[in-house]
């Protein structure tokens, strides 16, 4: 049986290009050689892609892959996998040479142009198969501010919030701090709407802090979201599947500062996760049904991980945010609550390329109707 070959594409132009470099290394060294053949792929900083070999580690593609661009290709008559309307859709080919034609592609980005829609809307174009949410899912996951809109139309637990777009902060900032004020009451979380790995963020306790942390904020992003803070436990779910989705043993974050800033996630020694979380079966089930209707809400499939507080004193479950694309690194939360729950990494990416392959058989009467 011929080996499936898999694009593993990571890189990208976001502030998390970094992340998603040592999450797709994880990757690369995690597919079994025996049943792919892994084409691995970046995206430089400034947006340029870059075709690698097997065995290439992603600095190394990046520097010294061969270019790609875009150019017209007929879907190749012996694979089944490739579901297309038109009988030439763009697809990858290398400048110098004839790219190898993919059968699934596994994205592995992070942030603005990678995992907000964008790459998906790409390979939709393309017709190749690709795991992960399609372009509505991982858009509204993306957007901080529609996320936490459609999650109170679910009528799900959100923290109190407020956006605030940069233009207008620019033009008011004196107004704005009044609204924040009068919403809001310290502590507050100042974040980019469409951006993560806690890139950005401040922690907010007084009002003299809020200018800075608005200056950081909006220098990633033209709209900001503050939220409430909220004291509590910091829990984390996985979300796996699409019908139905199946929810993972919970995580719970033990920050090693004040708060989970990037330097807590990736260099902190002080900071330290726990897996599973202890707490009460109560609160484990009520968790994970609610990372399965914030995962509906938003329309992900295949892959999320749902974060949340457990407010101190109170014991009420808080939905924070939905991530449709979420880390791969060695020490990631999304693979540890698999392993917790009896799925291996291995076998987390063998489900995911099954899903997107699992998409691409189906009839595709439905994709041809919309263009009759």
């Amino acid at each position: 049986m011929a080996k499936l070959r898999v694009g593993v594409v990571f890189g990208g132009r976001s502030g998390e290009h970094e992340v998603s470099l040592v999450s797709a290394a994880a990757v690369l060294a995690a597919l079994d050689p025996k049943r792919y053949e892994v084409i691995p792929i970046g995206i430089t900083r400034e947006g340029r892609w870059r075709l690698g070999r097997s065995g290439m580690l992603p600095p190394t593609v990046l520097a010294q892959g061969t270019a790609l661009r875009l150019q017209p290709q007929p879907p190749a008559a012996d694979t089944p996998a490739l579901r297309t309307v038109d009988s030439a859709p763009p697809a990858l080919r290398a400048a110098d040479e004839h790219a190898p034609r993919l059968d699934v592609i596994l994205p592995i980005l992070h942030g603005p142009f990678g995992e907000d829609g964008s790459v998906q809307g790409f390979f939709e174009l393309a017709g190749v198969p690709y795991a992960g949410s399609g372009v509505l899912g991982s858009a509204v996951a993306m957007d901080k501010d529609v996320m936490k809109r459609l999650f109170r139309e679910a009528g799900l637990p959100v923290g109190p919030y407020c956006r605030v777009l940069r233009t207008e902060w620019d033009r008011h900032p004196q107004a704005g701090v009044r609204t924040i004020e009068r919403e809001l009451r310290y502590p507050l979380f100042v974040k980019p709407a469409n951006l993560g790995s806690s890139v950005g963020i401040s922690k907010v306790h007084n009002r003299g802090e809020l200018a800075p942390a608005m200056a950081l904020a909006s220098g990633y992003d033209e709209k900001v979201v503050v939220e409430q803070g909220i004291e509590g436990r910091e829990l984390e779910c996985a979300v796996l599947g699409n019908d139905p989705p199946l929810a993972s043993a919970l995580g719970e974050i033990i920050a090693g500062r004040e708060f989970y800033d990037y330097d807590a996630k990736y260099s902190d020694a002080g900071s330290r996760t726990l897996v599973p979380a202890p707490v009460s079966a109560r609160v484990a089930e009520r968790v994970r049904r609610l990372a399965i209707r914030a995962f509906q809400a938003t329309e992900c499939r295949d892959l999320a991980r749902v974060d949340f507080f457990l407010e101190q004193g109170t014991g009420k479950v808080w939905l924070n945010e939905i991530n449709s694309l979420p880390g791969f690194t060695p020490i990631s939360m999304f693979p540890q609550l698999w392993a917790a729950s009896g799925v291996g990494f291995s076998e987390l990416l063998d489900r995911l390329i099954g899903f997107a392959l699992e998409r691409s058989r189906r009839p595709a009467a439905d994709a041809a109707s919309m263009v009759k």
